[in-house]
């Protein structure tokens, strides 16, 4: 089985929170059905699945359920004698979002307490957003992402304590090895392949065929297109055409979402007119949005721009899958003719975002583009983040403008790239690609500093 940080905090929220019901959200494919159904059955005697999008394509028990007498009652005729009490029961509902009507219900089965629940779906986000009556104290929404960089090194044979190792460079602005950075380096290289995908993941290390890992990514890239084309909608092959842009849109010098391009109607349509279908992709899990921030401001959210996006992939491999196929030669030794740019920031989206940071981008005529910002608590400060794919790695001007205005005062900033060397110049630290897989909002911030003390009481 392939290890999941996500697993323990399931198992955490099972063990100490009982009085919220975890809805687990995520695009399909990235393994939550299979991590559910492994924590639940080991931490429950009496496990019962009801897989809810089968249900409605299928005997429909559950569609007309309006009532707690009605929920029983279709549960009972399906779990027969596999229930029990609450605390040696878990009732998993699969793909919740097919029936709203029960993610209004949550509320009501969490107060009842009869069993333990957890539910999860592909387009949580979406469904919540159309829930007349949003059972808000009764739930606990997380999401849950394919695996990121650490992940697909442990299921590829490294040691945890490698990779804690590393962190620890990190952590210090220290390099580490010449041969541990060659292992390393590769490895991200074949990640950029292979991609995050249980399924594609698990196909490479039984096979290391690429040939088969490429048709199960275009396989799930194929549902991902069919899935949006079933959005209950008028605007549903919008949504797939938009979908379908991503990786051209990923070539262009710019990389964001042009709106005439998208029906071919210039003049006519404004970015707020496809709003409903950027929510759905990136909703739905299977494309990341990076707002444009042109005046900074901490926290991001508050001065980022509602009209422009970069949309990128959830899943590098998939992208890797659209432009290169079959040859694997133009990533893995570094083709002079091939650039590489697109490909590594839909990584550094990815990993950066199954970090729990918010993606945004800096936009501003006059002093240029950088990547990626993210906010950085430990500074309350935001940190600029440059990818580089080619070897003039120390070449941004852009970002010096950036950390040249004195009103933004940004006193860091990272540089990826191929290069192993670890140093800092000009408040810019060069950081070799594959340490994306430690930065979060938080770095900097241990746990003894989030402990509040007690106030003590004043002396009258």
């Amino acid at each position: 089985m392939l290890y999941r940080k996500f697993a323990s905090q399931i198992e955490s929220h099972l063990l100490n929170h009982p009085n919220k019901i975890l809805l687990v959200n995520g695009a399909r494919q990235i393994g939550k059905s299979y991590l559910i159904r492994y924590v639940g059955k080991k931490l429950f005697r009496h496990f019962v699945e009801i897989n809810l999008k089968e249900d409605k394509e299928g005997a429909g028990l559950f569609a007309h359920v309006r009532s707690m007498d009605d929920f029983h009652i279709q549960l009972g005729a399906m779990a027969g004698d596999n229930l029990g009490e609450k605390k040696d029961t878990l009732i998993f509902l699969d793909e919740i979002q097919s029936y709203p009507h029960l993610m209004t219900m949550l509320k009501f089965l969490n107060q009842e307490g009869r069993y333990t629940y957890i539910a999860s779906g592909s387009q949580l986000g979406v469904a919540l957003s159309q829930t007349a009556s949003v059972p808000i104290g009764s739930i606990a929404v997380a999401e849950m992402y394919q695996l990121d960089f650490e992940e697909f090194l442990l299921a590829m044979g490294c040691a945890q304590s490698t990779i804690d190792s590393a962190r620890h460079c990190f952590d210090n602005n220290q390099s580490i090895n010449e041969s541990l950075h060659n292992y390393f380096l590769q490895q991200f290289k074949i990640y950029l392949l292979v991609g995050g995908l249980p399924e594609a993941v698990n196909k490479f290390i039984e096979s290391r065929n690429m040939t088969l890992v490429r048709q199960v990514q275009s396989d799930i890239h194929n549902l991902y297109k069919i899935d949006a084309s079933q959005y209950d909608n008028e605007r549903r092959l919008v949504i797939r055409k938009i979908y379908e842009m991503i990786p051209s849109n990923m070539e262009n010098k710019k990389k964001r979402i042009v709106v005439k391009r998208i029906e071919n109607m210039a003049g006519h349509k404004q970015f707020s007119d496809y709003a409903e279908e950027f929510e759905y992709l990136t909703n739905s899990g299977i494309a990341l949005a990076v707002h444009a921030i042109s005046n900074l401001r901490f926290p991001l959210v508050e001065s980022e721009s509602k009209n422009l996006i970069k949309l990128y992939l959830n899943d590098v491999g998939l992208l890797t899958d659209i432009l290169y196929g079959l040859n694997i030669n133009a990533i893995l030794r570094d083709e002079n003719s091939i650039n590489l740019g697109s490909v590594y920031e839909s990584v550094v989206a990815q990993e950066l975002h199954a970090h729990g940071n918010k993606l945004h981008y800096y936009d501003n005529k006059q002093r240029g583009e950088v990547d990626f910002l993210v906010d950085d608590y430990s500074s309350l400060s935001v940190l600029p983040i440059e990818v580089k794919s080619g070897k003039d790695y120390t070449v941004h001007s852009a970002l010096d403008r950036f950390l040249s205005t004195p009103d933004y005062t940004v006193s860091r900033a990272i540089v990826l790239s191929n290069y192993r060397e670890v140093r800092t110049v000009d408040g810019i630290t060069y950081m070799p690609i594959y340490y994306s897989m430690f930065i979060n909002g938080n770095n900097g911030i241990s746990a003894a500093d989030t402990i509040i003390p007690e106030v003590p009481m004043p002396t009258i």
